[in-house]
Order: C-alpha cells, then sequence, then structure tokens
C-alpha cells in the first residue's frame, strides 16, 4: 500500500475514562464511558469517534462512486450507528449500520451505490470479515 497520510493520536488517563487528542491538535476531547455502560457519560467515546469516521468516510466513497455514475449525488447523507457488545469468547466486538440517503436518485441506483462505496471505503475494507455492517438505504 502506498500510505498518503498517517494520522496520529494520543490517549492517556483511565482509557475509556481519559484524554484523547491528535499530535495536531485538531481533535482534543474528554472520554467517558457511556451511561449505558455503568460509566459517567460526561465525555466522548471510541464508538462515537468511530461513528463519526466511518460516517465521513463512507460519505467520502459514495460521493466518489456516485460523481463516476454521473448520479446527483446533492444532498447525499451517511448516518452510522456503532454498537458495542460482549462476545462469547468474552471479548468485546462491535457491530455497525451504515444509513445512506441519496435522494435525487433511484432505489435501485441508491442500493447499487452503496454497496459500490462498501467495496471503495477504507473503514469498510478494514472491517470487512470482523464486524457486522448493515447497509440501510432510506426510501422516500
Amino acid at each position: 500500500m502506498n500510505v498518503v497520510y498517517t494520522a496520529e493520536a494520543l490517549a492517556t488517563g483511565d482509557g475509556r475514562n481519559g484524554h484523547a487528542r491528535t499530535t495536531d491538535g485538531k481533535v482534543d476531547v474528554a472520554l467517558a464511558i457511556p451511561k449505558e455502560m455503568g460509566g459517567s457519560g460526561q465525555g466522548t467515546n471510541p464508538e462515537q469517534l468511530f461513528a463519526a469516521g466511518y460516517a465521513a468516510c463512507f460519505h467520502s466513497a459514495l460521493r466518489l462512486v456516485g460523481t463516476q455514475a454521473k448520479a446527483n449525488v446533492d444532498d447525499s447523507a451517511v448516518g452510522a450507528k456503532v454498537g458495542i457488545g460482549t462476545l462469547d469468547n468474552g471479548g468485546f466486538g462491535l457491530t455497525v449500520t451504515l444509513e445512506v440517503t441519496l435522494p435525487h436518485v433511484s432505489p435501485e441506483q441508491a442500493r447499487e451505490l452503496t454497496e459500490r462505496a462498501h467495496q471503495v471505503c477504507p473503514y469498510s475494507n478494514a472491517t470487512r470479515g470482523n464486524i457486522d455492517v448493515e447497509l440501510v438505504v432510506a426510501e422516500d
């Protein structure tokens, strides 16, 4: 792989109850365990950060494949839901649901572009085979 950019971040404190910051200072957040997991919920958490990153990355991939297909991707959007839970082996795992909105194309083309974006997106390629990712295309 030809690496063109590398992001760097450091987490400190008590893991999920700590602090995370990128080396360039553009992301600088307090971390807290969600209330649903017994924490205070007074900060962000890795799942929220992953959801935001995946949504943005997938949306870029969607706009790329849409533009290549000469489809109208205006007003498109991608929402991401990231769930965390326990695995049978005692570890933890994630699930992802990506919700895609492409209001200016047919439902069939929206599904096709979403599937193509799923093959292009770096997050999708990194998670494939490791995380269950559900693709949901909004239909008007």
